[in-house]
Parts: structure tokens; sequence; C-alpha cells
């Protein structure tokens, strides 16, 4: 048994190599392998006689390819398996610079070896799942599953949730979008109870998840989902609304400041309009001047009068450092007066 699986193994391995080079000579098929030329000629005969066209050549410069329609076998992987190595593989795929193109690779291959009912299952999980940016937070798969599953059958759901201030309830919504943001999962959904749209953050949702009755979509209050969960998240969660107009090219601004944080629009080339929020002045104060570009307030009184006091500070600041300058240069030579003389 261990060596038919040992042969298995080593032949899923053979047509994953020919499948990613178009041509491998011999020896190099061998090395790549760890067996002799002559085990590589029997393997290759096994794929022949399997139904897949390996095509040879002799001489020096020989070697084998794989012929035209040739497939992978199937999948040896459960469905759970599949389902999270293909929501990880579309999540991954902005999380790190240069994986976009290897992500997308992969779940085309995934694709065309995935059985046809768990490829209809997976494509509804990616009609409703919605990358922003960031990773994943504390959200567990089984939670993004269910949900992702609950908008493309566009069924209700009902769970228990821990709001921001710990007080549990029970909640029955129409799902519209997940959506990674940041480093957070949030469910975009029509609140039946309290009528309205709301946002939740799935790492606080309870696992056991109900699924209902099916329901006819709504529209959603913006014009996109990216819109609407930044002024949830970025805007509405906070004590004050800041706008503010910065004189920098949009897109050196757009790697600065994440969706997470604010809405920001182009208003002209080299000039941008942000929308967020804030708990305190002074921490908005800090972020903003830390963006190296100069900025005015459009909207938000409280927080114009604080830069106002800071910059009224900072002004006696380094009056009193070119002050204090200027004395110490003045006695540099001539020594500061000491306590005897003095007296």
């Amino acid at each position: 048994m261990t060596a038919m699986l040992d042969t298995s193994s080593r032949l899923v391995r053979l047509l994953s190599l020919l499948q990613a080079r178009r041509f491998w000579t011999g020896p190099a098929l061998a090395e790549a392998l760890e067996i002799t030329p002559r085990t590589l000629r029997r393997d290759v005969d096994r794929l022949r006689r399997l139904g897949y066209p390996v095509e040879s050549s002799g001489g020096v410069a020989g070697g084998y390819r794989l012929g035209a329609g040739a497939r992978l076998p199937p999948l040896m992987l459960e469905e759970e398996e599949a389902l999270a190595v293909a929501v990880a593989l579309q999540t991954a795929s902005g999380s790190l610079a240069g994986m976009e193109g290897a992500a997308l690779r992969a779940l085309g291959k995934l694709d065309q070896v995935l059985p046809s009912a768990l490829r209809r299952r997976l494509e509804g999980m990616r009609r409703s799942i919605l990358r922003l940016e960031g990773g994943g937070g504390a959200a567990t798969f089984e939670a993004v599953r269910a949900l992702s599953e609950a908008c493309d059958e566009r069924a209700v759901v009902r769970f228990s949730y821990r709001g921001r201030e710990k007080e549990p309830s029970r909640r029955s919504v129409e799902p519209h979008r997940i959506v990674c943001l940041g480093k957070r999962w949030y469910l975009v959904a029509w609140d039946l109870d309290r009528e309205d749209w709301r946002t939740f953050r799935v790492d606080r949702i309870a696992s056991a998840i109900e699924k209902g009755e099916p329901f006819a979509p709504r529209i959603p209050p913006d014009a996109d989902v990216e819109t609407y969960l930044t002024r949830s998240v970025a805007i509405a969660a906070y004590r004050m609304e800041i706008v503010v107009r910065l004189f920098g090219p949009f897109s050196e601004l757009r790697r600065k400041i994440s969706p997470a944080w604010g809405l920001l629009e182009e208003v002209e080339e080299g000039v941008c309009r942000l929308r967020t929020g804030a708990n305190s002045p002074e921490a908005a104060a800090v972020w903003l001047a830390s963006m190296g570009v100069d900025f005015e307030v459009e909207e938000g009184a409280e927080f114009a009068a604080h830069l106002g006091s800071v910059a009224e500070r900072l002004r006696r600041a380094v009056a009193a450092t070119e002050s204090g300058k200027r004395f110490r240069e003045e006695h540099a030579t001539t020594g500061l007066p000491s306590r005897d003389d003095s007296e």
C-alpha cells in the first residue's frame, strides 16, 4: 500500500512539473523528482496508460512535454479545505506586494479542477466578498463562509451580536456584502428589526449563524459599498467629523490613507478632500501633520480651534528656541557671568 501511495503522489508531482514548464529534458525532470531515468520512463508510461498525452523526443536535446488537452487529476481536498484555500487566495492577492499575479493564477488552476457543484458554491462566495485592503483580523472562516453564502443566496440570517460596548443582542438581517477592510471583516446588511442599513464586525458575530427565508435584494444607501462602509467605520463611529483639503497628488495620498481612515477624493490635480472622523482633535492633528503635505480645514470648528492653539504654542516654542540660541551665541566667547562676579 505504501509503495502504491508513493507512486501515485509521484505521478501527481510529475503532472504538475510537466504543466509548469513547456519542455523538460529527461535528466532535469528525473532530478526534480529525485528518481532514476528508468523510473521516470516507467512513470511516463503509466501517465500515458491513464490517458495523459506525454510527448517525448530522443537524442541529446530530447526530453518530455505535456501534449494539448491534458488536465490535472481531480483536486484531492475536502470541500471545506478547497473553499478555505480559494478564499485565502482571493484575500491574500492584495495583502503583499507581488502576490496578485500568483494568487490569480492559483485561483485559475483551482477553478479547473474543482467539481462543478463546488465551483458554483465558490463563485457564489466570491460574488459576496469584496476586499478593500489588509488582512482578515479575528473573524473566523466559518462565519465568513456562512455569511457570504447567505449573501449569494439572498437568505435572511439570524445571529447573536456583541456591540461596541460589549452589549449582547439578537439580530435578524438581510445580508448584502462581506467586506475585508483594513484588518477586519464587516457585514453590510439591512437590519429587519431596526429597518435600516447596518454594518456588523464579523468577529463580534457568534459562530452559530442561522440561515432563514429568502428575500428580495435592496439598493444600498450609497453608490458603492466602499463609500457606505467607510462612512460607517471611519466617520460615523467617531465623536466629531472633520473635512480637510490636502494639497498633494491623489496617487501619493491614496497610499498613505486607507479606506478604513476616511473618504479621500480628488478635487483637482494636486488637491484632494478628506472626510474623516476622530474622538479627539489632538489625535487628528498629529495624524494629519504626519502626512507631510499642507492642508486646510473645511469643516470641523473644534478641530480648527485646536489647530490654532497648537500653532500658537509652536510659534512660542520657535521664538523661545531662537532667543535662547542667540543668547548662547552672544556669550559663547565672553562666557556667562559667574556667581562671584554678580556679587
